[in-house]
């Protein structure tokens, strides 16, 4: 028979390689400056939400100047799938 906490702690371990796998694609499908990415990731996640304040956001953006047009969309959709990352994992513990 299998004990309540082997199961919580093989969930957990699910989640956790979930959320690796999930923060790996996300970096790679948006380009993202992949140390940068993974700091502000796991800083969001730390305190359950992403935040717009600051540059921590803006120095997990691709290499592109501010006053490009694409810029502000590119940012805003970074910032929507992170809020959404940070949403569905917080809680679940583990790395980045």
């Amino acid at each position: 028979m299998v004990d309540k906490a082997s199961i919580i702690d093989t969930f957990f371990q699910f989640a956790q390689a979930e959320q690796a796998r999930e923060a790996e694609e996300l970096i790679r499908s948006e380009g993202l400056n992949e140390a940068e990415a993974k700091r502000y990731i796991s800083a969001s996640l730390k305190r359950e939400f992403a935040s717009e304040n600051g540059t921590e956001l803006n120095s997990t953006l691709p290499k592109m100047s501010p006053l490009n047009p694409e810029y502000k969309t590119k940012k805003q959709n970074v910032f929507q799938k992170i809020s959404a990352f940070v949403e569905k994992f917080k809680g679940v513990g583990g790395q980045i």
